[in-house]
């Protein structure tokens, strides 16, 4: 059998997968409503998706590879997917059969161009973790590397031997899927599933280019440089390549070992809001955050001999294959979200939240407007002290009302706020666990309290350009009044007046933004208040936040692209 064999069968595989569940849906979703059998169809729903993502679960488990990842992104995708599926798929672990040393061996004396035993001092042939797409053992340093980076221990990761073709031959069967759903329109009126499969293979490329995980680790480093709460494992540049990776070995205290952490004189509650503030920062200030903080990429490491003030321990992280990146402007929403949040301030949330999120054109948004309304009629009037008497069934209730919602109408998110919503859903699952009377809400305020010292200068640089920029306007006015005037002679003065519906439109739309608002609050602290009791639904609650936040966000950037149309 060649080397394109196995590859190719499993491309036919893939898509005979998704042909036969594809006609499944076509027939119940399509067809039988054609029919008149609408009622039928939707009675069996639930059972179909759930079997669906079990079927799904049980191949992606034996192909492994790309498709592990295939499936753990569907779970993360709430803004598009029906709960049965991203349930269903939500515990899919990466994890895989290790492979045998000898062509790992192979692969790291090929990729480094020279013998094991002159890249390192020694190398353990037994892996120290494998996952789909590769496998990572310790090593000791050979001295002049050793000297490089301020210690001998390492840990060496290896790309699986083949990963990269079957990378390419699974993401080439995802196109072609995606082709065929943006096909049927009941798909494509809600998702744009050809951008989804390409956010997803631009992560997974970047995934396995262990070049762009060393980079990403310099930088989060560069961020945190003077920082004394977190440390990053120094990257090993001359034993690093596309297929291998060598990081210093930074293992200590498991963030969340509780036994070990008090052992060492180490309070967990104070861990608990260390990383809460450190995950804060690589979100608003940074941009660039660490997109997978769980419990295994996390280390507390202790620091005997730390000055004084400074901190006994640091934060240690580790794998920087997935990481986020928000742009400037989201990031400015971001801080203005969380600052109008922390105050109440129900007009700078409405504000702040016209800067970020996403929400494809075709949905009615009138529909939204009123499904919102209606379910935030609950709890529009409370204010944070009586959510806390709330009795929690309604708050499951709510969830459940809300994530009809979602399956309804076309929410698709850009994957860098799925990333946000990701890391600060792990964050508060950590902090939780670290301390379970942490509360994600109480940790927000302090820190947005700082982030409105730290914009007191920012507003008198914002009063300063607005002067400015009046004075422009002000030295070329009577430029553009004689252009206007010679117009006028010639004749060629053309006056427009705005369509009545186009303003409608605009206060629906407004309108819509001062609910979405509300709602987005009363869905972040609901979620904050539940987590320390059902941690499962208080997740639910503040991802789904997300969906008002979304609606609000586009919008206010239609209606801004709309009010520059001629």
């Amino acid at each position: 059998m060649t080397n394109a064999a196995p590859t190719r069968a499993r491309y036919r595989r893939i898509l005979r997968f998704a042909a036969r569940h594809l006609a499944t849906m076509w027939w119940f979703e399509v067809l039988l409503p054609r029919l008149g059998l609408a009622g039928l169809a939707a009675r069996g729903r639930a059972a179909r998706l759930t079997r669906l993502a079990r079927r799904f679960h049980g191949l992606a488990v034996e192909l492994g590879g790309l498709m592990i990842k295939v499936g753990q992104f569907l779970s993360s995708r709430l803004d598009v997917l029906p709960p049965e599926i991203t349930r269903e798929l939500e515990g899919l672990q990466d994890e895989a059969p290790p492979v045998p040393f000898a062509p790992l061996r192979a692969a790291i004396e090929r990729d480094l161009g020279m013998p094991l035993e002159r890249a390192y001092a020694a190398i353990d042939p037994g892996p120290l973790a494998a996952a789909s797409l590769g496998q990572a053992h310790r090593a000791t340093l050979t001295d002049v590397d050793a000297a490089m980076v301020g210690g001998a221990d390492a840990v060496v990761k290896v790309q699986r031997p083949g990963i990269r073709a079957i990378v390419d031959t699974d993401l080439e069967a995802l196109r072609v899927v995606a082709r065929w759903l943006s096909r049927v329109r009941i798909v494509a009126r809600r998702v744009d599933t050809q951008a989804l499969v390409e956010e997803f293979a631009q992560t997974s490329l970047e995934e396995v280019d262990y070049l762009h995980e060393a980079a990403s680790a310099e930088r989060f480093a560069a961020a945190f440089e003077d920082d004394p709460r977190v440390a990053v494992p120094h990257v090993v540049w001359e034993r690093t390549t596309r297929q291998v990776l060598t990081l210093a070995d930074v293992t200590a205290i498991k963030l969340t070992d509780v036994d070990a952490l008090r052992a060492a004189g180490i309070d967990p509650s104070e861990v608990a809001q260390a990383f809460a503030s450190v995950m804060f920062d690589q979100l608003f200030v940074h941009g660039f955050f660490h997109a997978d903080p769980h419990p295994g990429n996390l280390f507390v490491t202790p620091t005997p001999d730390a000055a004084p003030g400074e901190p006994r321990w640091r934060l240690t992280f580790i794998d920087f294959g997935m990481m986020g990146e928000i742009p400037a402007s989201t990031r400015s929403g971001l801080r203005s979200l969380l600052i109008a949040a922390a105050a109440r301030d129900g007009r700078g949330l409405v504000a702040a939240i016209q800067e970020v999120g996403a929400l494809l054109p075709s949905a009615d948004t009138a529909e939204l407007e009123r499904a919102m309304t209606k379910a935030f009629a609950r709890f529009g009037g409370m204010g944070f002290a009586e959510l806390r008497e709330v009795d929690p069934r309604e708050f499951r209730d709510f969830a459940l009302e809300f994530q009809e919602l979602m399956r309804s109408l076309p929410f698709q998110l850009p994957e860098h706020f799925l990333l946000v919503i990701r890391a600060m859903s792990l964050t508060s699952g950590v902090c939780s666990s670290l301390d379970p009377r942490f509360n994600l809400w109480d940790a927000v305020e302090p820190y947005a309290a700082g982030l409105v010292r730290d914009g007191r200068g920012n507003l008198a640089r914002a009063a300063v350009d607005e002067a400015l920029a009046l004075a422009r306007l002000v030295v070329g006015l009577p430029r553009r009044l004689d252009r206007l005037a010679t117009r006028a002679e010639e004749g060629r003065l053309a006056v427009e007046s705005p369509r009545l519906e186009r303003r409608v439109a605009r206060l629906e739309r407004a309108t819509g933004r001062v609910v979405s608002a509300l709602l987005f609050t009363g869905l972040l602290v609901a979620g904050a208040i539940v987590r320390s009791t059902d941690a499962v639904l208080g997740t639910v609650l503040m991802v789904a936040s997300v969906v008002p936040l979304a609606h609000a966000v586009l919008a206010g950037v239609i209606g801004r692209s709309r009010s520059r149309e001629p």
